[in-house]
């Protein structure tokens, strides 16, 4: 995964969107679609890992001089 640093969030989610469009289509073979996921795969675990990070510093900079203010974060089903 060492070439997807230089990925960003967004970048990533857009190649995962155009990833699905493909495998949606059905026109790829079998080998081309197994490639096609196992780059969707590593993708979705790159988003995930941004979105956990970004979690932890949003939890950091929402830490008071008493300790820490924890507030949930809620992503909605529509986006």
């Amino acid at each position: 995964m060492d070439e997807s640093q230089g990925v960003d969030f967004e970048g990533a989610l857009s190649r995962l969107e155009s990833l699905v469009g493909e495998l949606e289509r059905g026109e790829l073979s079998l080998e081309d679609s197994l490639h096609t996921f196992e780059e969707g795969v590593r993708l979705v675990r790159l988003c995930s890992e941004r979105l956990k990070s970004a979690e932890l510093r949003i939890r950091q900079l929402e830490e008071g001089t008493d300790g820490v203010t924890e507030s949930p974060v809620t992503v909605s089903e529509d986006e």
